[in-house]
């Protein structure tokens, strides 16, 4: 497969070079895929790969064609053979699409944030900034990194039955592209005053418990939806799945919830459960919609579990990671 017309790839082969100019010696060869269609995308595309040339990685970048999923372009792309690594550009969504090609790939992956929320590489301590982002992909060790799964779907960050579902559901692609983090807040304005406790049971660990709830979030990361916490101590490599419930019974209160959300702290209120485990199924008495990674991609009842190591990713050291 050929890089785009007009890319900085494409620029330095046909000048002769092979691969975009840089006085480093080459740290790997990656392949790049880049989702020109999330906000920003398209004009960050040339710039992620010139920061990973920069770095020192051969980076090739491929463009699929409209209509193929992410998951696809990095099985098309790596075809040719000789990666070594593969490099996301994007945001959690797209990162969320290209499990299942990484999964097939077994190549350690790289990710250039380019998205709306970030939480992934912000759970991983991988820094915003290009430059930074493609120097941690050059020189950190790739380390394993969980996956969470619901009904067959695997995600990163956290899946959700509730409140973030119908804000996922309200907040379409396009005012997430215009207005970015804002349009989660003016989405989460216009539904918090809506929002109603519905009834679910959550089994797991041998117990059953029949609970009225707000939102369930069974968590693989630590953030989510642009900044949330699951909890202080989650981290996306230590093999649990962090669950939280917000059984609330008044919308006043998830407001005055949000800082223990944003800290990851809210496990220490009263009307909040809090809790570990490696596998939970949840039921609710009517099909609702789940929310993995800002998608809506399955539908309870939903039945959880972890994937422990599933992947490697380049990051820097735990101790670095927020």
């Amino acid at each position: 497969m050929q890089p785009a017309a007009g890319s900085a790839v494409a620029t330095a082969q046909q000048a002769g070079a092979g691969t975009i100019a840089t006085n480093t010696p080459p740290a790997g060869r990656a392949l790049l895929i880049v989702n020109r269609h999330a906000r920003s995308g398209a004009e960050q595309a040339e710039a992620a790969a010139r920061a990973l040339a920069e770095a020192g990685i051969e980076a090739q970048a491929f463009d699929p064609p409209e209509g193929m999923s992410c998951a696809e372009a990095v099985t098309a792309g790596l075809r040719p053979g000789g990666f070594d690594r593969v490099v996301i550009g994007g945001g959690d969504g797209t990162l969320n699409a290209a499990i299942p090609g990484l999964l097939e790939a077994g190549l350690p992956f790289g990710i250039m944030p380019l998205g709306t929320a970030n939480d992934l590489a912000r759970s991983l301590g991988i820094p915003f900034e290009l430059d930074g982002a493609a120097r941690v992909v050059a020189t950190a060790a790739p380390r394993p990194v969980d996956l969470g799964e619901v009904n067959g779907h695997p995600y990163f960050n956290v899946a959700s039955v509730g409140f973030s579902a119908e804000l996922a559901s309200e907040l379409k692609a396009e005012a997430k592209k215009r207005w970015g983090k804002l349009g989660y807040g003016v989405a989460a304005l216009g539904l918090v005053r809506r929002a109603r406790p519905f009834t679910v049971t959550l089994i797991h660990d041998g117990k059953t418990e029949r609970v009225r709830t707000i939102q369930v979030s069974v968590g693989n990361g630590k953030h989510y939806g642009g900044g949330m916490t699951v909890s202080e101590d989650a981290r996306p490599d230590d093999g649990m799945l962090d669950i939280y419930s917000l059984e609330v019974r008044h919308w006043w209160r998830l407001v005055a919830l949000l800082p223990w959300l944003r800290r990851g702290t809210q496990g220490s209120w009263r009307d909040v459960r809090a809790f570990r485990t490696t596998g939970l199924e949840l039921r609710t008495r009517r099909p609702r919609p789940v929310n993995t990674d800002g998608e809506l991609t399955t539908h309870t009842p939903a039945v959880f579990r972890l994937r422990p190591a599933a992947l490697r990713v380049f990051a820097p050291a735990e101790a670095t990671a927020g």
